[in-house]
């Protein structure tokens, strides 16, 4: 038995919840014994597995997990009779899924966002959000809003536009069955996404609770209206054990 092969059942049982997040791995010597390998054959296991961002290895402590269960970011379209069915994420196997908003606040667009059309300087809403599978974080999703849009409300709606909900309060959700941007008044006619595996910024690992520099998927979706102008933009970045799933009709 290589390297390989060892790294990739213990990627498989890291998947599946045998060995969960925080957990210790079995030291070298004994699984170098159970599989009848040398200790360097073992090593290269999980160097390979922590190259990925799946494990941590300490001199004292030995080799940890520092991955969660596997789950699924499904890029799809939403929208009647099907919205209630659809779910944007979920744990691919199982676990109870939670998501938390972290951070909304107001700044001017950076350069870099005009490739995602939003001209620098212009003033736009940042929304972070952790998903998490049994209380561990799996995904990181950031917004960003241009704020004449974000400060929308609802036909009848009074007080804070719901997009400017501050972390840590509830935000208000659009009526069973309605799109958010329905509900806010939003023209929406398409969603660009780019999905690519690269190395996750360090505000991202340190988010998710992982080694820096680890990789990972990152899927920008830019969300147009019918005249080509960017409504929204999202981020969302997760490990490469993790799964991105896709939608497409027609």
């Amino acid at each position: 038995m290589d390297a390989s092969t060892i790294a990739a059942q213990l990627r498989q049982k890291i998947i599946e919840g045998e060995y969960p997040h925080g957990s210790k791995l079995p030291t070298v010597r004994d699984l170098a014994a159970e599989h009848g390998v040398s200790q360097q054959t073992v090593s290269a296991a999980y160097a390979a597995l922590g190259a990925l961002g799946l494990v941590r290895t300490d001199a004292r402590s030995g080799t940890r997990v520092t991955a969660s269960r596997q789950a699924d970011a499904h890029l799809g379209t939403f929208t009647p009779p099907d919205l209630s069915a659809a779910q944007a994420w979920k744990p691919t196997v199982q676990g109870t899924a939670t998501e938390e908003t972290t951070l909304v606040r107001q700044l001017d667009a950076p350069a870099q966002m005009t490739a995602w059309g939003i001209s620098e300087g212009t003033t736009v809403v940042e929304r972070t959000r952790i998903r998490s599978v049994d209380g561990v974080p799996v995904q990181h999703k950031m917004t960003v809003i241009p704020y004449e849009i974000a400060a929308k409300v609802p036909d009848g709606y009074e007080g804070i536009p719901p997009m400017l909900t501050p972390a840590g309060e509830t935000s208000p959700k659009a009526p069973a069955g309605t799109r958010v941007a329905d509900w806010l008044g939003w023209d929406v006619a398409r969603t660009e996404s780019v999905i690519t595996a690269e190395p996750m910024d360090d505000t991202v690992c340190a988010a998710l609770g992982i080694p820096a520099g680890a990789p990972g998927f990152r899927i920008v979706g830019i969300t147009r209206d019918s005249r080509g102008g960017t409504v929204f933009v999202t981020i969302t970045s997760a490990q490469l054990h993790h799964r991105v799933t896709l939608d497409i009709i027609g």
